[in-house]
């Protein structure tokens, strides 16, 4: 083999070694999918009520309904109130609806959100809008029921009615499970 046909080929195994490191980086986080069955990611956010920093994953042990939204969002304020009285329905158990807004916006304009629609549960911030990253999300308001394990248990994508029969029996059997 000459020396030229030694170069060319030293030239296209790098060329698609470097393709494949690319396309594979590319392809990544959708081999990855969040979806039902797969463990809830840690994410960092603002506590909302203290201002302090916090991570999803102070919520472990306990049963989570994770809500994504943002106060410009129509649907996410249409689907606020159920969201509010099923917590208030488990209230006094290890079950949560953790909010988390992705409002570019200060806290002062998610927390105004909270005050007019009375909302108790707890509110999270990320301005980073992060969390749409780990959870891959499409848009918002997107929710997901999480296990005690930290297992999610239920994916909806839109707004949804979630102090309803089905959502309530599901909970109580997920608090019930330990």
């Amino acid at each position: 083999m000459s020396r030229m046909r030694q170069w060319i080929a030293v030239i296209t195994v790098l060329t698609t070694g470097i393709f494949a490191v690319v396309l594979f980086a590319k392809l990544r986080p959708q081999i990855n999918l969040v979806e039902v069955g797969s463990h809830a990611p840690d994410f960092p956010a603002v506590d909302l009520a203290t201002g302090e920093p916090t991570t999803f994953s102070r919520y472990a042990g306990d049963v989570v309904l994770l809500n994504v939204w943002a106060t410009w969002c129509q649907p996410c304020r249409v689907e606020m109130p159920s969201l509010e009285r099923l917590q208030r329905q488990f209230a006094n158990t290890d079950f949560h609806v953790v909010a988390v807004s992705v409002d570019r916006e200060s806290p002062e304009v998610v927390k105004r959100f909270v005050e007019d629609l009375g909302l108790t549960f707890d509110v999270l911030h990320d301005q980073t809008m992060d969390i749409q990253r780990v959870y891959q999300t499409t848009g918002v308001p997107e929710s997901f029921i999480i296990d005690r394990d930290g297992v999610i248990i239920k994916k909806a994508i839109g707004a949804a009615e979630w102090d309803g029969p089905v959502t309530a029996t599901l909970v109580r059997r997920l608090l019930d499970a330990r």
